[in-house]
């Protein structure tokens, strides 16, 4: 038996034990299962971060579970205090944490650095406390502050000494970076502070924002006594605080059930999972009416139209006699929903309902359908606070970050987002892109020391670069010369050493770049400082010989071959072909093309070009011939374009050029063969070659990879102009490959976007945006690289055919994602096979690509990284599920549904 055996044993044999604990308590085998215990177990599932802000020591809450971590280390500005004895709390759940607090006396922004272990494109939930308590013995009447969640604004904290609790803002924001930065803004109307902050990754909750971030600002508990206090973590798995509602009390009466522990919470699919404290209590009208009330206004509905999410959640907690149930509908801001059937302790949330109200109002009545008034145990109502700011350009804030740790810069202002919000970083500059780009930095008399950082290399919309008066050393780096928009470049009293790059003496003689080299005593600026170096070594001019050879060769062969007729590539510069041909695209004869496809015997698709044809190579390969129309003039120029980029452009998921045939009339193009024809083909409803979820995963980022490589990898950048299901061609093992180029636009810049007058493309595919400007750039491939990741999750076409006519797949799927209906999103097909948490990233990343914005869209090396996440995730998901099965087989099928 080898290790991995023995391994293997032992875990089969500690999952019986932990089996058998479970199967029989009184066993000495039986765990101690403490209320303490499951405490500890629910804050370790929590996996988020609780910071209780000037706190001296980490500690462990008893009665929550709760680790508290002091704020050292995610912030290193401001000073911490504590509350007058007289505020001194010993609140159940929150006295200690509220006790205490952190106050920024300087600084117009101060910004706590949240890093969750999930990463990126995820929804979390954020929560701030304040209390002012008096801490300065000044009994200020009031203290007014912004706070902002990244770049975007949140809320505007207001506290008085009168105030003898907290006041807490929760916020669930989908997060686009890694990190997330809470910031406090200083008004002018006194000084900043913050009591607490708790960050919680959401996970798979029915809590989803990905176009913004949801405010809840009410989340109310009904029908309880106000002596009970707040219910919270641990009661509430997602850390929700649930404050009873007195604003019905005159016209409300109050039920409750002591039979807590029968409400059915777990065993029900209801996402929200209330707490069965919260569940326990309601209300129903007064006098024997029929109907419930409430109304609720916007605080925001002067900045903008607010748009809301209302959640009603139910419990029947009445044990009705003679089997009636409990039936009503709900009127909500005129639109009535409903009929509602209750059953006995068993939960009920409905909602979210989605809606719009120029006033800023969410009006909802509860009016009974049966002989039983209604009732209503909670209700949440959450705003969508549009993110009208996008995070400085991710590239720009990775070289910054390593620039400040290079030189371990300590500005007190350096924190948070560089360029937003409202101030940017002192000594830099941003532009008013969105998202913004940093131009110019100044570093001068900083102190800095070491070699020129590598990274200010990667800052490459910078315009104005000064690191004067500091002990800089090394060499200037050339690639200075490279930066697009750099005119400014102060490197003047340095310890510099080696020679000036030839590039950048010639920028500055030309007066593209204000160089400034002076105090170098060391730096060499004539242009006789490269002959100083020495001759050439015998490498080198060896070298030099050696590809000097090889060149002549390649020349004569190419002329050789040019001249007996077997290189047939028009010269000209409409088709722009370079003769430096790759050896793997062989030349064919017209001849010879009908040979292998034995006279065009077999078709196997065709477009605007021509026909595509199967064919058979002498070394048994098969291939696909796709032969020109000589009536196409839209495949004649397909053909050119294809020739020119499917020659330079290699890459394992686009599709390989076998070889290519042009003589005069008769032009072909021979592609590797796929076996598996396109992904469209197996997306159909009536495909017998259903792929499962695994495989669809699989495709997703091998297409992503090839997209990636046209967008980052070739230079200049390719833009595909046509991705579409129908063009991700499948091998023999499924592995996925992008074809068809004939519409690909290659960029002379990365950054460039150029104006098509008729924009190409396949409906239901187009980037809106594209479509409206004729602004193309590699963000309208994202778009349609959405769309096809859409149509592998939900199996639907993009265009969906109805009764009215098509609806777009975005249109169709995105009431099921307010709903949180995952069940209803994935294909059908699938039965329920797939994990639902890598079922909701791999939605996430697909909408992340499809805003109307092309600004607002990831890069496709952003997009790659996360798939490949959600596939290691499905990966990981499926080796869990064959562990289960393979010990459930060692068990007997006795045991086994205790595997469950």
């Amino acid at each position: 038996m080898d290790g991995g055996q023995i391994l293997l044993s032992y875990i089969k044999v500690w999952v019986i034990l932990l089996l058998l604990s479970a199967t029989f308590p009184n066993s000495k085998l039986a765990a101690k299962n403490t209320e303490q215990d499951k405490k500890r177990k629910l804050a370790a599932e929590n996996s988020g971060i609780s910071i209780d802000c000037g706190a001296d020591e980490d500690y462990t809450d008893r009665e929550t579970g709760i680790s508290y971590k002091t704020d050292k280390d995610f912030i290193s500005t401001g000073k911490n205090k504590v509350v007058a004895p007289e505020y001194n709390l010993t609140t159940l759940y929150y006295g200690k944490m509220v006790n205490s607090l952190r106050i920024f006396p300087e600084g117009e922004r101060n910004c706590y650095t949240l890093k969750p272990i999930q990463g990126k494109n995820q929804n979390y939930y954020v929560r701030a406390f304040f209390r002012y308590g008096n801490y300065d013995s000044k009994n200020q009447t009031q203290i007014k502050f912004d706070l902002y969640i990244g770049v975007n604004y949140w809320a505007t904290v207001e506290e008085t000494f009168e105030n003898k609790y907290w006041i807490n803002y929760d916020i669930i924001h989908y997060s686009v970076t890694d990190t997330i930065y809470v910031c406090l803004v200083n008004t002018g109307f006194g000084v900043p502070f913050i009591s607490g902050l708790d960050l919680l990754f959401m996970n798979d909750s029915s809590y989803r924002s990905m176009n913004g971030s949801l405010l809840r600002r009410v989340q109310a508990d009904l029908g309880g006594e106000v002596s009970l206090g707040t219910i919270r973590y641990p009661d509430d798995v997602y850390a929700r605080i649930w404050q009873l509602d007195v604003s019905l009390t005159d016209s409300v009466s109050n039920i409750s059930t002591e039979a807590i522990t029968n409400i059915d919470i777990q065993g029900s699919d209801n996402r929200c999972r209330l707490p069965v404290e919260v569940l326990r209590t309601a209300v129903q009208p007064r006098n024997g009416l029929k109907s419930l009330s409430y109304t609720y206004t916007s605080p925001y509905k002067e900045n903008f139209t607010p748009e809301f999410l209302v959640f009603f959640h139910f419990a029947e907690i009445e044990q009705i006699a003679g089997g009636k149930l409990r039936e009503f509908t709900i009127t909500l801001n005129g639109l009535k929903y409903g009929l509602f059937t209750l059953e006995y302790l068993k939960p009920l949330t409905i909602g979210p309902y989605k809606l719009q109200d120029q006033e800023g109002l969410v009006r909802f009545s509860i009016d009974a359908s049966s002989d039983l008034p209604p009732i209503l145990n909670a209700f949440e109502i959450f705003e969508l606070l549009p993110l009208h700011d996008s995070p400085t350009n991710q590239t720009d804030v990775d070289a910054i970050m390593a620039i400040k740790e290079a030189y371990k810069i300590n500005r007190g202002d350096w924190q948070g987002d560089p360029c937003l919000p409202r101030t940017t970083w002192t000594g830099l500059q941003c532009n008013n892109d969105n998202p913004p780009r940093i131009i110019s930095l100044n570093l001068s008399s900083s102190q800095l020391s070491g070699n020129i950082a590598v990274s200010l290399l990667n800052l490459t919309s910078i315009k104005s670069l000064d690191l004067s008066n500091n002990e800089l050393t090394g060499t200037v780096p050339e690639a200075f010369a490279q930066l697009p928009n750099l005119t400014i470049l102060y490197l003047s009293r340095n310890k510099l050493t080696g020679a000036v790059p030839y590039s950048l003496k010639e920028k500055s003689k030309s007066r593209q770049l204000q160089l400034s080299l002076d105090g170098n005593p060391d730096l060499c600026k004539l242009d006789t400082c490269e002959k100083k170096q020495g001759s050439f070594p015998v490498p080198v001019i060896a070298s030099v010989i050696s590809v000097s050879v090889l060149l002549l060769l390649s020349i004569i062969t190419i002329f050789w071959r040019l001249k007996r007729g077997r290189l047939n590539v028009p010269l000209s510069s409409s088709v722009g072909l370079s003769l430096s041909l790759k050896s793997k695209n062989q030349p064919f004869t017209y001849t010879e093309i009908v040979s292998i496809t034995n006279n065009f015997q077999t078709i196997i698709g065709e477009g605007g070009f021509g026909k595509v044809y199967l064919g058979n190579l002498n070394d048994g390969r098969q291939v696909a011939v796709k032969l020109l129309s000589q009536s196409s003039r839209q495949g004649y120029k397909e053909f050119l374009a294809e020739v020119k980029l499917l020659i330079i452009v290699h890459h394992r998921n686009l599709v390989s050029l076998v070889g290519y045939c042009n003589e005069q009339e008769n032009m072909a193009l021979v592609y590797e063969y796929m076996a598996n024809g396109n992904l469209k083909d197996h997306l159909l409803e009536n495909s017998t070659n259903m792929l499962n979820w695994r495989a669809r995963l699989q495709i997703a980022v091998d297409a992503a990879q090839g997209l990636e490589y046209l967008h980052n990898g070739c230079k200049p950048p390719i833009v595909h102009r046509d991705l579409k299901s129908s063009n991700i061609l499948l091998t023999e093992n499924l592995q996925a490959k992008i074809a068809d180029f004939g519409l690909s636009k290659a960029f002379a810049n990365e950054g460039d976007s150029h104006v098509i007058t008729d924009p190409a493309g396949t409906p239901g595919y187009i980037d809106p945006e594209y479509r409206a400007s004729g602004n193309l750039n590699k963000k309208s491939d994202v778009y349609s690289f959405g769309i096809l990741l859409c149509e592998l999750i939900t199996g639907q076409p993009p265009l969906i055919r109805g009764h009215q006519g098509h609806t777009h797949i975005l249109q169709w799927v995105s009431p099921l994602v307010e709903r949180g209906d995952i069940q209803s999103i994935i294909d059908p097909r699938l039965q329920g096979e797939f994990s639902t948490n890598c079922a909701w990233k791999a939605l996430e990343i697909a909408l992340s690509c499809v805003p109307p914005t092309s600004i607002q869209r990831p890069d496709m090396s952003d997009i790659l990284g996360e798939l490949k996440e959600c596939l290691a995730m499905e990966m990981s998901s499926e080796i869990s599920m064959r562990g289960s099965v393979e010990m459930s087989l060692v068990l007997g099928t006795d045991m086994a549904p205790n595997l469950r």
